[in-house]
């Protein structure tokens, strides 16, 4: 008689999801999976909301990655208006995306990854999480804090608040910047570019420690897929679709982000309410493709900022194509705060940044709208469509997260084949299944919703539901 694990929820991850592990009758893995078990909803309830709402209703999809939303619904709103954004707000929306780009990563890295990396996979689950961190090394532990609200900050020095803060705004943004803020988010960059470089040194020479993970963890060649600006570098908010194979070879480039559904299929699966987007060339479900930091380094031939690119430039090193292994995401989310705050040097040194002309006025002019950024962890698309008087008739989303689904079910059969090898979970067996997890940072409240609260609980199945385990 076959039998299934039951891993609920996940832990170190953001909102609500279940990984099944169900083993064959000789007791071998058969098939692992992660379920979402919130039910996403914006896509509904947005229908018959004018257009110009939109920007502000998205935004509650998530506190963490808000902004992420409002560009994307910005970006599509823009171009149902059809107009062209002032020079001064392209370049405001891009600082203020760096915001979240530094305490969401931070948040990923130090609060729900650290643990693993600082302590080890295998240490007592006690201490295995961010109190422990605290009291295994404190500065390193305060060196996180400091970041994220260091990132926190830079949204609110732009928008006057950190979450949910209605600033971006069909056709720009809704106010200037000022100069006396401007020197405040200038004052946060020297102590964020000495924490990032130490956190990228602990990481780099901890890498060593997870040779195992990094050759379990998702490691396994897929389709990749980012935002890269006209010369092919890295890009975060305005940028064209790039897609390049498992080899490292470019087998879509340059693609205007409208036409996105030429190449990415959305398959809807019976056990998760998210669904499994794949690149159409492949079919499904052998179109996996993967997004996120290491997605967009893979993707991308550079940086336009020094010390990131230089970074870039070793972390490339380590393998002789794309690197494979999604543990990589760690060590790419630091890479892309040193971008972050490299461009916040940039561009707040730039004249033009506080200019008045920050957003352009227009009406609904055209039918349908298509935006589409670099969220923390992957392309976003916002699309919608709307009727002569300019209200939303329908909407559709695909957040990173869903385009990851494919891509960490994999992964999860492949930590599950690697590491159990026996009837019982052991603690071992399950930090290594929710690890696997936490190398994509998914943010499962961004892509479902729901009011279900369920307490931890893990279960060993048999066949016909009869317990045979639990912790």
């Amino acid at each position: 008689m076959g039998q299934q694990f039951v891993i609920e929820p996940v832990s170190r991850i953001e909102g609500h999801g279940k990984i099944t592990i169900t083993l064959d009758e000789q007791g071998k893995v058969a098939d692992a999976r992660l379920h979402v078990t919130q039910l996403r909803g914006f896509e509904k309830f947005c229908a018959g909301r004018p257009y110009t709402e939109m920007v502000a209703l998205v935004e509650r999809i998530c506190g963490i990655c808000p902004i992420s939303h409002s560009l994307a619904s910005a970006r599509a709103c823009d171009t149902i208006m059809g107009i062209r954004v002032p020079e001064a707000a392209a370049k405001l929306r891009q600082l203020l995306n760096c915001g979240e780009f530094i305490q969401s990563h931070a948040l990923s890295f130090f609060y729900l990854s650290s643990p693993d990396l600082l302590l080890g996979m295998d240490s007592d689950p006690d201490n295995r999480n961010i109190f422990g961190v605290l009291q295994e090394n404190p500065a390193f532990a305060q060196d996180g804090i400091r970041l994220r609200k260091i990132g926190q900050q830079v949204i609110e020095g732009f928008a006057g608040k950190r979450i949910h803060p209605s600033w971006v705004v069909p056709g720009g943004v809704n106010q200037p910047l000022s100069p006396e803020h401007r020197d405040q988010l200038l004052s946060l960059l020297p102590q964020g570019l000495e924490i990032i470089k130490r956190s990228l040194d602990f990481c780099k020479q901890s890498m060593d420690r997870y040779q195992g993970e990094i050759a379990t963890f998702a490691n396994f060649p897929s389709s990749f897929l980012g935002l890269v600006d006209e010369q092919g570098k890295l890009a975060h908010v305005e940028g064209k679709l790039r897609f390049i194979d498992g080899q490292g070879e470019i087998v879509a480039d340059q693609v205007d982000p409208a036409r996105y559904q030429e190449y990415i299929g959305e398959a809807v699966e019976k056990d998760s309410y998210l669904k499994s987007p794949y690149y159409k060339p492949l079919g499904y479900p052998e179109g996996i493709y993967r997004v996120g930091p290491a997605a967009r380094l893979n993707v991308c031939n550079g940086i336009t900022t020094p010390l990131a690119h230089q970074e870039w430039t070793e972390f490339r090193r380590q393998d002789q194509g794309p690197l494979l292994s999604s543990f990589y995401n760690h060590q790419a989310r630091l890479i892309e705060i040193l971008y972050c705050l490299e461009t916040l040097e940039r561009l707040l040194r730039d004249p033009d940044i506080l200019s008045p002309r920050v957003r352009a006025l227009g009406q609904a002019n055209f039918p349908e709208g298509i935006g589409v950024v670099e969220a923390p962890r992957g392309t976003l698309f916002h699309h919608y469509q709307v009727d002569d008087n300019g209200l939303m008739t329908w909407a559709n989303l695909i957040v990173a997260t869903g385009n990851n689904n494919l891509a960490m079910n994999r992964g999860l059969l492949q930590v599950a084949r690697h590491y159990l090898t026996g009837p019982k979970l052991t603690d071992a067996v399950i930090n290594r299944l929710q690890a696997v997890i936490r190398a994509f940072d998914p943010c499962l409240s961004c892509s479902t919703h729901s009011l279900r609260s369920d307490g931890p609980a893990i279960q060993v199945l048999a066949n016909d539901g009869q317990v045979l385990d639990c912790a």
